[in-house]
């Protein structure tokens, strides 16, 4: 690696971990206070709050790694050109593509920490943050509905009243329909659990089944209970899309398509998630402008805000057009890919306004 190459790289890096603790002590400070409200609440102390707020700074890592790269990037080039280093590298031979390739190297490790970030940290901490929240309040995990979470399973209509934080079910309900789409049999239980050798074990079971000579009931202490429904599945209720690993939405989005329901909004977040880590390279790209505004009396702190703006511009338009492509049916790559592309078509117009000028 070269002497020039190792020192942009540290200059970036530094300023880059930097700006995320900063990041992340500002989210975790404010998220801190909204825990606040939850105190009291069943067993729910400081110590519950403290640790909530613990476990959900790595998914606010994943979500401001790229914002941290373009605000740690702004800074450190725009201190080069204030010093004229930038000038130097560029009289020395180094040309604009030259300057983006060494970028894009410097790059690479961004953008591996944000995808294992997404991945394998912020998923399982997310979870472990609900959970342990859920427990310390003593509740019970609903759907928005009054009636409970309701999930669609072959022909079969399931709806489960609550879900406890270790998974085990409540209040469950099984509608069975035939191929005519006429109802066939209702089976209710007090409470269900998974068990890894026999699958969905079922008790306090009434199942009652509807015949052209009327109905008839039957009740059962327990009950095996068949079904392609998995705790994966039904870890969704638990962390959004947008913080699930890829592999469980991969089988959430395979269960959906086999029953028949929309995927739109688990594709997209799928397709985020190998996309997203890329926006490193963007932000990168998008800070070299600044630097080759060789204004000396402008002062970083302009520049650094103005990277404060386009990062918040970018999580926005990165939210906006993924609900935007959920409504209106988009292409998932579409809806995933479009903000960087459009950051990355400004950083080209960018760089080709600066080299013309």
């Amino acid at each position: 690696m070269l002497i020039h190459e190792r020192y942009v790289r540290r200059e970036i890096a530094f300023a880059t971990l930097l700006v995320l603790t900063a990041f992340l002590g500002l989210f975790g400070f404010f998220d801190l206070i909204n825990e606040l409200d939850n105190l009291g609440r069943g067993n729910y102390g400081l110590e519950h709050a403290v640790m909530y707020t613990v476990l959900t700074l790595p998914g606010r890592a994943y979500e401001t790694l790229p914002i941290s790269v373009l605000i740690g990037a702004l800074y450190a080039l725009t201190t080069l050109s204030r010093h004229s280093e930038i000038t130097v590298l560029r009289a020395s031979g180094l040309s604009t593509s030259r300057i983006l390739k060494l970028l894009g190297r410097i790059g690479l490790p961004f953008v591996l920490l944000t995808f294992v970030t997404g991945e394998f940290i912020a998923p399982p901490a997310e979870r472990a943050a609900q959970e342990l929240k859920l427990a310390a309040r003593s509740q019970l995990l609903t759907s928005e509905f009054r009636s409970g979470f309701w999930v669609k399973d072959g022909r079969n209509f399931i709806n489960i009243g609550s879900v406890t934080p270790d998974g085990e079910l409540r209040q469950v309900r099984i509608f069975e329909f035939n191929e005519r789409r006429e109802l066939l049999s209702i089976l209710e239980a007090g409470r269900g659990a998974y068990r890894q050798a026999e699958g969905w074990v079922l008790a306090e079971v009434a199942r009652t089944d509807f015949s052209t000579d009327g109905a008839r009931v039957a009740r059962a202490e327990t009950l095996v209970w068949d079904s392609d429904l998995s705790p994966d599945v039904m870890s969704v209720m638990l962390v959004v899309p947008e913080r699930m690993s890829a592999w469980k939405l991969w089988h959430y989005i395979q269960h959906l398509a086999d029953n028949h329901q929309d995927t739109g909004r688990y594709e997209i977040a799928l397709w985020k998630k190998f996309t997203y880590p890329l926006a490193c390279l963007v932000m990168l790209a998008l800070a070299l402008p600044f630097a080759y505004m060789h204004n000396r009396n402008a002062a970083v702190s302009i520049k650094v805000f103005a990277g404060v703006m386009i990062g918040v511009l970018f999580h926005m338009l990165n939210g906006l057009f993924s609900n935007l492509g959920a409504i209106n049916s988009w292409p998932p790559y579409a809806a995933a890919l479009t903000p960087g592309v459009l950051f990355m078509f400004a950083a080209a117009a960018m760089l080709w306004w600066e080299d013309r000028r």
